[in-house]
């Protein structure tokens, strides 16, 4: 039986379905939006179906969609998508300690499939990393079934762009898919004030180019979050081990 059968057996694989499902809707709107924003925006169908499987960042690929258009410089799209990107950098340090066991060709395909509910849903449900708690079991549910929210609808979107009428205005229901989302993850006070901290660093930043502004706001977020929990068990780790070195060193000097 191969890993991922046997993964498919797991109770936290239906576990990642099943919390992953209640968000799909969301998912699936904007995955809609996107597919019907590539293809009227000029894009091939080929094409735009080949940048939806392969990117598979939604808002990595309305960002170049604009400057592919226009036809920008190459290095000027891949920029603009990496500063969108970099949130992710932010989520593989949360991850790493996670799948660092996993070999590098792993860890990539793991990457690939990582979005941002992903991220929000597994690590709301651990807290540090565990071997007997099916954690990646857990996360390979939730991403295939993200995977699926996305891709289905923005297949769709491609392939009907033509019929589906602009007046639908499915870009403002995309947002507030995504938006209705965002406000049932905020569970504490502590999360409602990093989302708030975020919403207006975005605005306040939202000049800058390449649209920096969503990372100012993550990076907002998370140095909200951090402050109001003391560091996080990342934070405490990183103490205890200061600590222990710290304590190593004086006992060997003192030797």
């Amino acid at each position: 039986m191969t890993p991922f059968r046997a993964a498919l057996r797991h109770p936290q694989f239906r576990a990642g379905v099943t919390e992953m499902s209640g968000v799909s809707l969301g998912i699936a709107a904007w995955g809609l939006v996107t597919g019907v924003a590539m293809v009227k925006g000029g894009l091939s169908v080929p094409l735009a179906l080949l940048m939806s499987l392969t990117v598979f960042a939604g808002s990595a690929q309305l960002a170049a969609l604009p400057l592919m258009v226009v036809g920008a410089p190459v290095w000027v799209i891949w920029a603009t998508a990496l500063c969108v990107n970099l949130r992710f950098i932010i989520f593989s340090a949360q991850w790493r300690p996670f799948f660092m066991r996993f070999p590098l060709r792993q860890r990539l395909a793991l990457g690939y499939f990582s979005a941002d509910l992903t991220y929000v849903l597994f690590m709301k449900r651990y807290r540090e990393p565990r071997d007997d708690e099916g954690q990646i079991e857990y996360f390979l549910g939730a991403t295939t079934a993200n995977w699926l929210s996305w891709q289905v609808p923005s297949v769709a979107g491609i392939v009907l762009a033509n019929v589906i009428p602009t007046e639908w205005g499915l870009g403002f229901a995309g947002v507030l898919a995504l938006l209705g989302l965002s406000c049932s993850l905020l569970s504490d006070r502590a999360t409602a004030l990093a989302a708030l901290v975020a919403g207006a660093a975005a605005v306040a930043a939202f000049a800058l180019p390449f649209r920096l502004h969503i990372v100012v706001a993550i990076a907002a977020a998370v140095c909200v979050g951090l402050m109001i929990d003391g560091g996080g068990d990342a934070g405490r780790r990183l103490r205890d081990a200061l600590l222990g070195e710290s304590r190593r060193r004086t006992g060997a000097v003192a030797s």
